[in-house]
């Protein structure tokens, strides 16, 4: 279902953005098209492993974080524009908060209580669509347009694990360790920090006077990377872990070494084991055993803002006279 909702979402609006006939941009002056600048407060959600539901429709609304974004927008055709856009946001997931232990389905993501944080800058360029055109110039536009939008992004991301109250030696209590550099599940090389990602989605705006706008928006974005949470495969193999903190952050692997206690993972709760190691949950975090989804879905994440913009008044040339 996913899987066909995306495509078939991008699929759409990309025929929709390119569907400017060329009688239309032939009627669109240049002398019509402006610029425009943006700032944005967003809320910033995300999918993945450490949701309610693994998936796309889950997220907790408890774990919404505050991001900001600016943007530059520049209007080409009646219906079309441009928007380039710098944005910062922050995701978060928490085992503790997120699953039921009375939930059969979330039970043993309770029992694994893995959280983290991670901030995330993004750069990204989309086409917007409006779905009311605006033949004149700025100062003749609609004062509501619904509009939708889809492009591309790249995103820099730095997923850190909070240390617990019953952390191993090394390690400082209330302090956040990046995980990515640790391999938590054994990997031969470190996950990227920075990725790709295709943002979509759609909005409303709103013309406050000659120069303002305001707009409300929620865009998605589909990476391609299951370690927004640094949870995306299976528990580490034997020997994989080190250090202590690749063992504590890893989230079990009982075999990694003796020395590296106490054995439990990213803990919600402040550290310590795993809440449950006995009747149903007995091995479950032994190596080689599903970390994450086991479907090895990539991870999501959501942007819902508002956004105040500014109309540059363009330029108009007056036509030289012979």
């Amino acid at each position: 279902m996913k899987n066909i909702f995306t495509y078939s979402t991008a699929f759409a609006l990309g025929l929709a953005l390119v569907a400017t006939p060329e009688a239309e941009a032939q009627q669109f002056s240049k002398r019509k098209q402006y610029n425009s600048v943006g700032f944005s407060l967003n809320a910033v959600n995300y999918f993945g492993d450490v949701t309610p539901v693994t998936n796309f429709t889950s997220f907790r609304l408890g774990a919404t974080r505050v991001g900001a974004g600016v943007s530059i927008t520049r209007r080409f055709y009646p219906r079309l524009s441009g928007r380039f856009g710098l944005s910062y946001g922050r995701i978060s997931g928490d085992d503790n908060l997120a699953a039921d232990q009375n939930d059969p389905d979330a039970r043993y993501r309770y029992n694994r209580n893995m959280s983290f944080r991670n901030d995330m800058v993004e750069a990204s360029a989309v086409a917007i669509f409006d779905l009311i055109e605006n033949r004149n110039n700025y100062l003749k536009r609609p004062d509501f347009v619904p509009y939708v939008f889809a492009g591309v992004a790249g995103f820099y991301h730095n997923p850190k694990g909070k240390v617990g109250d019953k952390a191993p030696e090394g390690l400082r209590p209330g302090t956040y360790v990046s995980l990515a550099e640790l391999k938590t599940e054994g990997q031969a090389s470190a996950y990227g920090k920075t990725q790709f990602a295709i943002p979509f989605g759609g909005g409303i705006r709103y013309r406050i006077n000659r120069n303002f706008d305001a707009s409300l928006e929620i865009g998605w974005r589909k990476t391609f990377t299951d370690y927004l949470d640094d949870v995306g495969g299976k528990y580490a193999p034997a020997g994989s872990f080190t250090t202590a903190a690749q063992a504590y952050f890893g989230g079990g692997n009982p075999d990694a070494s003796s020395r590296l206690t106490p054995r439990g993972g990213n803990f919600a709760d402040g550290g310590g084991l795993t809440r449950d190691r006995t009747t149903e949950f007995r091995g479950f975090d032994t190596p080689g055993e599903i970390r994450g989804d086991s479907r090895n879905r990539t991870d999501w994440y959501i942007v819902t803002g508002v956004s105040l913009n500014y109309i540059l008044t363009p330029r108009i040339k007056n036509p030289k006279f012979r």
